[in-house]
């Protein structure tokens, strides 16, 4: 072939490629435009103005069922039900009685324990003078807070707080720490109001058996007997007072009571079981403690399965609850469920439908950039459109182009307050210099070909 030829041959190519990229016939680039297939389209630029006219269209996001919105749950346990009574010890005729009395249990420290009652008192409005000296004021808060079986109360603002064990001063301590810790005004006062976790039993020939607790004074052996109705034997020679501590059984005649004061002056512990009898078969009044130690073993063993039982119940609701959800996601996943979409076209990085989330609206930016965004190489930052179809049956489907010049990076502050609607479509137009590629791309095999065809 002559270099003639093959010039020829080359400016037709270039003249055919020219052509059909001048007219667009070999790639055909999508824009928006006032009219589309007979609808009437609006374009309005996406400024701070707009965005307020936009946002006015009437969306209420879908919701998540209710069932994500409940928990499994507490509640308390039953409780410890009938106990059996306690047990009736007969009179018998004594022989001679014994003294053997108990140790000393000594002056200990109160420390807190399960069941007790604190009530905790904080500065409410004060005067200067309450200011000066520190006092809290009349008007303050007073709440009363029972100590769990876990050991600890709650407090609102400052949580769980474990005071079982520490004495009253220990615990003002810890409260202290706490409050500083969290930022709150530290002035307080904690006292015990009900004394509910160390006692002493009382029973037999006194007028009113009873469970007497031990407060932050010690309680002796003549103070229970007293609250507990005071002794009612009628014999003093044929009656004792016997005390089960640790597993050792003690005894005071009740003669010996009596005539040395010391003995009534006995300090007890918490635990003791006390019993005024006119028997003095042992074996008798060993059973009767047995059957208390045996009542609080039944009351811990029946509040653990409670508590057993209790745990089981939750675990059902909240198996249940997670079965209801995981049902929902399945049929989310599989397409069963409504949802509302927005569209994604033009060059983005994926052409996709992204889902509106539940309980709350979705701006342009989260839509764009939870898709990947767009790669500005190909799409055209100065033509991001928003096409928004009209609800009104009497605007006949016109359709509304939201634009977003993005050209100022500044602007995309505005995709950040513009809310999307479902079936919204956001379309980001090519770049001029895209469209010429991709028809150069398109033309090279025609190009080719009639190059080819030229040289034969």
């Amino acid at each position: 072939m002559t270099q003639t030829h093959l010039l020829r041959a080359l400016m037709l190519g270039t003249a055919l490629t020219l052509a059909l990229a001048g007219c667009n016939t070999v790639y055909v680039n999508p824009t928006v435009s006032d009219q589309a297939a007979g609808l009437d389209v609006r374009v309005l630029p996406i400024t701070r103005e707009n965005v307020l006219l936009a946002n006015r269209a009437p969306y209420a996001p879908r919701s998540l069922p209710e069932v994500f919105s409940v928990t499994a749950g507490g509640g308390s346990p039953r409780g410890a039900g009938t106990l059996p009574e306690a047990p009736v010890i007969p009179q018998q005729n004594p022989g001679t009685l014994q003294l053997r009395p108990p140790p000393d249990a000594g002056a200990v420290p109160y420390r807190i324990g399960v069941g007790d009652v604190l009530r905790l008192a904080t500065r409410g409005q004060s005067d200067a003078v309450q200011d000066l000296t520190g006092a809290l004021p009349s008007q303050g808060q007073r709440n009363d807070y029972t100590v769990r079986d876990d050991g600890a109360i709650a407090i609102p603002e400052i949580g769980a707080l474990r005071l079982e064990g520490l004495t009253l001063d220990q615990a003002e301590a810890a409260v202290f720490q706490r409050m500083i810790e969290s930022g709150i005004d530290p002035t307080f006062s904690l006292e015990v109001t009900g004394f509910n976790s160390k006692r002493v039993s009382v029973g037999g020939n006194v007028g009113n058996p009873a469970l007497v607790p031990i407060t932050l004074n010690t309680l002796n052996l003549g103070q229970a007997l007293t609250v507990a109705g005071g002794i009612t034997a009628r014999d003093a020679q044929f009656a004792s007072i016997r005390i089960y501590r640790d597993g050792t059984l003690y005894q005071i005649p009740l003669a010996d009571f009596y005539a040395q004061p010391g003995l009534q002056n006995t300090t007890l512990a918490a635990g003791d079981a006390v019993y005024v009898d006119t028997s003095y078969d042992l074996d008798r009044a060993l059973e009767y403690y047995t059957q208390q130690i045996n009542l609080i073993g039944l009351r811990r063993a029946d509040r653990t399965q409670a508590l057993n039982e209790l745990g089981a119940e939750i675990g059902l609701r909240r198996a249940a609850l997670d079965e209801q959800r995981s049902n929902f996601m399945a049929r989310r996943e599989l397409g069963a469920e409504e949802r509302d979409y927005v569209y994604l076209a033009g060059e983005v990085t994926r052409q996709s439908r992204y889902a509106l989330p539940y309980g709350q609206q979705a701006s342009l930016a989260d839509v764009l950039y939870d898709s990947g965004g767009f790669n500005t190489s190909t799409g055209n930052p100065a033509q991001i459109y928003v096409l928004r179809p009209s609800t009104n049956p009497a605007e006949f489907g016109a359709v509304t182009a939201w634009h977003l010049d993005a050209r100022n990076a500044v602007n995309f502050t505005l995709a950040t307050q513009f809310l999307m609607r479902p079936d919204d479509i956001i379309f980001i137009e090519t770049q001029p210099i895209t469209v010429w590629n991709r028809t150069i791309q398109q033309s090279i095999p025609s190009l080719l070909g009639s190059v080819a065809a030229a040289t034969q």
